[in-house]
């Protein structure tokens, strides 16, 4: 401690309260920190929202027709829904009751509202690309890449159908839980890492996009976990307070963590790419032993 005319003065590092300074001047240059700032650049939440509004505006309602279609399992889109949240079975049935009986829905789709509705489907598909190339900082796309659109929707809906196909036996034991557990996770982590690489238009490299798709996969696995502990309870809560709406305000909230967890997925998978690159670079420029 420096003196001075014979009495100790006080460095910077004795001051009270000097570790926060030290931790608020790093924080902004930490993982954090550059997470958080990227979010904020791209408006991250208000994209989540985005994504739950316009999904449930236009992708719900053609989900609703495919799944009333679906004749081999015989469930609509409630049932699809009630397994992707693994809600409990008094919330199944007020979510089955938002959506109604599957028949219905088939039985008073025309073609020309068919089309429509895939129109529809595609615009949502659009919303998803502006998100990952925000991301990723690259250029919006032209307009020709709208077939992108339309094969990307195509496989989401297949990807659905294959999901709810395999759903975990009521009495499966813990070895066979964890191998259908484990094959969503697989199945959802070659989804998006194709679905960036698709609606990237080929301009970010397969290998940058590993680490995003892999952050969404176990992202959406978490928001799964989540739901069943948190949404649940609030469905059939919500229905007894609102009535169908409070449903639909769960919803809601679900949505927005789905559009939450794809978007910084990409924006996590971005960063440790640019860290994975500034090491390799700094490994160039002085090599071990030299």
């Amino acid at each position: 401690m420096p003196f001075r005319f014979g009495v100790p003065q006080e460095t910077d590092e004795a001051r009270p309260g000097h570790w926060f300074a030290r931790l608020r001047r790093r924080i902004p240059n930490s993982v954090i920190g550059l997470a958080w700032n990227r979010g904020r650049e791209m408006e991250l939440m208000h994209r989540a929202m985005g994504f739950a509004a316009l999904g449930f505006l236009t992708l719900v309602p053609l989900l609703v027709v495919v799944a009333a279609a679906d004749l081999a399992s015989g469930q609509g889109f409630a049932r699809w829904l009630v397994q992707g949240l693994g809600v409990s079975e008094v919330s199944q049935e007020e979510v089955e009751q938002l959506f109604g009986p599957p028949g219905e829905a088939l039985q008073r789709t025309t073609a020309l509202g068919l089309a429509a509705l895939a129109a529809f489907g595609v615009t949502f598909g659009s919303a998803v690309q502006t998100g990952y190339e925000r991301a990723w900082a690259v250029p919006t796309a032209r307009w020709h890449t709208m077939w992108r659109h339309v094969v990307w929707l195509a496989v989401l809906i297949a990807a659905l159908l294959a999901f709810v196909a395999t759903p975990t036996p009521a009495n499966a034991s813990a070895l066979v839980t964890a191998l259908v557990a484990g094959a969503d996770l697989i199945g959802t982590f070659l989804f998006f890492w194709w679905s960036q690489r698709l609606l990237l238009c080929g301009r970010v490299r397969w290998r940058a996009l590993a680490p995003g798709a892999a952050v969404t996969a176990l992202g959406l696995l978490g928001l799964r976990i989540f739901s069943q502990f948190v949404f649940s309870p609030l469905i059939a809560s919500n229905a007894v307070t609102y009535g169908p709406f409070g449903t639909v305000l769960v919803l809601q909230s679900w949505l927005v963590g789905v559009g939450f967890v794809v978007y910084g997925g990409a924006l996590v998978g971005r960063l440790v790419h640019e860290e994975r690159v500034r090491r390799r670079i700094a490994a160039d420029e002085h090599p071990p032993g030299a």
